[in-house]
């Protein structure tokens, strides 16, 4: 079965699924029988609390080769580049901070040694905030899985498409798509191009889920039947293979005399999925001034504050711009939550120069920012004729959290230093005698 028909768009906010690779694989009636058909192993897959409320409850189970508990024993890892939240190795200044993009390894680099911690907020143990790493790489995986104990995963494409080999089955996804990886999931990343690069974000908190509509009504922004899930597939392999996990902020590998992505079927609403930015229906005004930029949020994971995120993903996608007497592009604005920007193509309305693909911003909890001085010179005096913004895919990581960059993220050669320069052009205008 190819990637491409392995795919199914299935409701997963709380519905149930099942799918199975071979025929009568699933039980019929009940999840634990004595004997599963073809001698599976039976094995529950918890990403909540069992006693989580019914309609945020989240389980699956898998009926598998071998159960996951056959393992080596766990060794400790050189952590690389990869930090978890608390980030103690730098202070965190109230800085606007910008990146230039990784640049592609040279040397043979799977996705797991070409993980960057960028930023982080909250504490992994407390289960809230995230952490915001980027990657850029260019082998495959092979013999070697990764299993995140600390968060689910958000994968973000800007460059190169990516196979997902899940324990449910395959995803693929490309630049304009994201992937969303459960927590505790073993998986596999390999390359369908030369190289790939992109941002991951680890969510501690909430697992990520449809934002509430409110007075836009039953349609638009994301809908669930967008949303596509894996069906079954599975390796039966011996050798040597290794398995690399992140437990409590560090990592861990042990040995492996199979593959551990041997799910012959499953059934449940704890799995990965894809969606493809394209299909978000964008709500903006017909009239005059910005609604707020909550209403481009595509998924978000709440904190115990009602209304407050642990984590919005917000994307800024093409669409049309119509208001009259408004400066379009982003307001100057100072803001509790914390934001951090990426983009996957084109540019971004408010920084014409410097922010590019693959590249990211960061604007902490009450810091300032807006335009860069030549795009508000632009704007305050356009025609301001209907605009169709084309050819233009930005998104942001928003937080209540304070997002503290690592010390690499501070120091490193991608940091931009002279960021703060795009404003310092902006001119005094103001003259009481001339309204």
């Amino acid at each position: 079965m190819s990637v491409a028909d392995s795919l199914r768009y299935m409701n997963g906010f709380g519905n149930e699924f099942e799918t199975e690779a071979l025929p009568g694989a699933l039980p019929v009636g009940q999840f634990n029988p004595q004997r599963v058909q073809y001698d599976l192993y039976t094995e529950q897959f918890s990403s909540t609390a069992f006693t989580a409320p019914r309609d945020s409850n989240r389980r699956t189970w898998f009926y598998r080769i071998r159960p996951s508990a056959v393992q080596g024993e766990y060794q400790a890892l050189d952590n690389g580049l990869i930090r978890t939240a608390p980030i103690t190795e730098a202070i965190t200044p109230p800085s606007m901070l910008r990146w230039d993009p990784l640049p592609i390894p040279t040397k043979r680099t799977d996705f797991i040694d070409g993980l960057v911690t960028m930023a982080a907020n909250g504490n992994a143990n407390g289960q809230n905030g995230m952490a915001i790493h980027h990657y850029a790489f260019n082998a495959d995986m092979n013999h070697r899985y990764f299993c995140n104990a600390d968060g689910e995963l958000l994968f973000v494409p800007q460059q190169g498409e990516l196979l997902l080999f899940t324990e449910c089955g395959k995803l693929t996804v490309k630049p304009g798509e994201i992937a969303v990886v459960p927590r505790g999931m073993k998986f596999q990343v390999n390359l369908f191009t030369d190289d790939a690069r992109g941002y991951l974000c680890e969510n501690y908190g909430e697992p990520l889920h449809l934002p509430e509509r409110g007075p836009v009504g039953a349609n638009g922004y994301s809908n669930d039947r967008d949303f596509q899930y894996p069906v079954a597939a599975y390796e039966d392999l011996d050798g040597e293979f290794t398995l690399v996990t992140k437990f409590n902020g560090n990592l861990f590998t042990c040995d492996l005399g199979h593959s551990p992505l041997d799910v012959v079927a499953w059934t449940g609403n704890s799995a990965p999925y894809k969606y493809d930015l394209s299909r978000f229906n964008v709500i903006n005004t017909v009239s005059y001034d910005h609604p707020d930029p909550s209403i481009f949020t595509v998924l978000t994971s709440q904190s115990a504050t009602t209304g407050v995120a642990n984590l919005d993903f917000v994307i800024f996608p093409p669409r049309w711009m119509v208001a009259d007497n408004t400066f379009r592009p982003p307001w100057y604005h100072r803001n509790l939550m914390s934001e951090y920007m990426g983009l996957i193509e084109g540019v971004y309305d408010a920084k014409e120069h410097g922010f590019v693909p693959g590249g990211a911003s960061l604007h902490n909890c009450m810091s300032p920012h807006g335009p860069e001085a030549e795009v508000f010179e632009k704007a305050s005096t356009v025609d301001l004729k209907p605009q169709r913004y084309e050819n233009t895919l930005a998104f942001m990581f928003e937080s209540r959290y304070i997002i503290s960059p690592t010390a690499y993220a501070l120091n490193g050669k991608e940091r931009q230093t002279a960021y703060i320069d795009c404003w310092q052009s902006i001119k005094k205008k103001f003259n009481p005698n001339n309204p």
